[in-house]
């Protein structure tokens, strides 16, 4: 993305935010087929620009050009999620998507998503800030730990193991219980990736 300054997450390979459950499925986005990843990339930025967001990343598993650019005809990816990182006002600030079957689509409805938002602030009800409170990064993208080392469990636990672990981690750190909502959070996307990649219902 044009405009960016030092990154807090890699580009490529996608970097998944801590405490963002991945879409079970994925499905035909609305949006025409004829927009391109380099359009929707510039949407993007031009809309960040907007809302005067710094340290902008965007990530996916489109491959990077020699200029860190991601190539505009490759093959799409198996994972066709996207994720932008940026700084709002000094605050680390994370928006995802992956439930169009399309990267691009996904880059798009970030940037729809975005303007919106943005559009919230023109009635006087709140600010841009309090409209992207909610989408704080809980972690730089290089500290995430892999999901069985966030539950502690052997990578290769069983299903049922998996599902017992988490239920003593939600009893230990659920904020009802007087635990951590970051941990909390963490615990759930590490739950959701194994169960992602367990195909598990």
């Amino acid at each position: 993305m044009s405009g960016v300054e030092a990154k807090p997450a890699e580009a490529y390979p996608l970097a998944w935010p801590v405490g963002w459950p991945r879409a079970r499925y994925t499905s035909r986005a609305a949006f025409a087929d004829t927009w391109t990843l380099y359009v929707v990339r510039e949407k993007l930025s031009h809309e960040l620009r907007l809302l005067n967001a710094k340290s902008v990343v965007l990530s996916t598993n489109i491959p990077l050009r020699q200029d860190g650019l991601p190539y505009s005809n490759t093959r799409e990816p198996t994972d066709h999620g996207a994720a932008v990182y940026f700084r709002l006002k000094g605050e680390p600030r994370v928006l995802a998507c992956d439930c169009w079957n399309k990267v691009v689509h996904n880059v798009l409805a970030i940037a729809k998503h975005v303007e919106a938002m943005r559009g919230q602030s023109r009635w006087g009800v709140g600010s841009v800030e309090q409209a992207f409170s909610g989408y704080k990064a809980l972690a730089e993208v290089g500290a995430v730990k892999p999901w069985f080392e966030v539950l502690g469990v052997d990578a290769g636990a069983s299903w049922a193991a998996i599902q017992a672990r988490r239920i003593e981690l939600v009893s230990l750190h659920h904020p009802d219980r007087g635990g951590s909502p970051d941990r909390m959070a963490e615990v759930n996307a590490a739950f959701d990736e194994a169960r992602r990649l367990r195909s598990a219902p």
